[in-house]
């Protein structure tokens, strides 16, 4: 398949970056310490910003405060964070106009993943600070994709969670499933799936971006 796109719309934990090991024992220290289990959490948090994820927990008044303890456990913990296979040559290749990452984590957080796996922070970088409404939402990517200045239609959006996917679609883009995090079968409502990037070729044009996939 061959797709002609002014723009990508990448996610990160999962899609650029490997940082399960990270964010499971974040997660698992955290629940530790408020009597959650932690296999129903992780079961309803990949992909989701983490306030969304602990409201489905934790009562309202306990939120704001447990939201900044999630953030410094993650914060502390940099280890085995890697770059997802041809990441890096593609963010590389790419134009800096013509690519931006959506992340339901914080912009702290996501830059300092991006650092430690050796990959560039995008110039238009949308977090959990920066939408009323996380993924499944479409908000994040229709916000990424206003700031570079493109239509979302003319946009590919790169994800690895059913959440992004669903958000990406929500948003009018074209929505590339890549399976690292989950198997294809969680991936179907994608336009297209893959197993990796490595998978993908893009060519920059005189007009934008052609991807070609398989």
């Amino acid at each position: 398949m061959i797709l002609d796109v002014d723009a990508i719309l990448f996610d990160i934990d999962g899609t650029l970056v490997d940082s399960t090991g990270a964010v499971e024992r974040a997660w698992q220290a955290f629940t530790a310490a408020h009597g959650i289990d932690v296999d129903t959490l992780l079961s309803v948090s990949h992909g989701r910003r983490s306030a969304d994820t602990i409201a489905d927990f934790l009562p309202e008044p306990e939120r704001e405060a447990a939201v900044a303890e999630l953030d410094a456990l993650e914060l502390a913990d940099l280890d085995d964070i890697v770059p997802l296979p041809a990441v890096a040559e593609l963010l590389t290749s790419l134009p800096r106009s013509r690519w931006a990452a959506v992340t339901s984590g914080n912009r702290v957080l996501m830059e300092r993943r991006l650092h430690a796996a050796g990959l560039p922070a995008p110039d238009v970088l949308v977090t959990a600070e920066d939408v009323a409404e996380g993924k499944p939402h479409p908000e994040g990517f229709l916000l990424a994709a206003r700031r570079l200045g493109f239509a979302p239609e003319r946009c590919l959006v790169i994800e690895d969670a059913p959440p992004g996917i669903a958000a990406g679609l929500a948003a009018g883009a074209t929505v590339l499933g890549v399976a690292t995090s989950h198997d294809r079968g969680s991936l179907t409502d994608a336009t297209i799936v893959v197993g990796t990037l490595e998978e993908i070729t893009v060519t920059v044009t005189s007009q934008g971006l052609r991807v070609s996939c398989g």
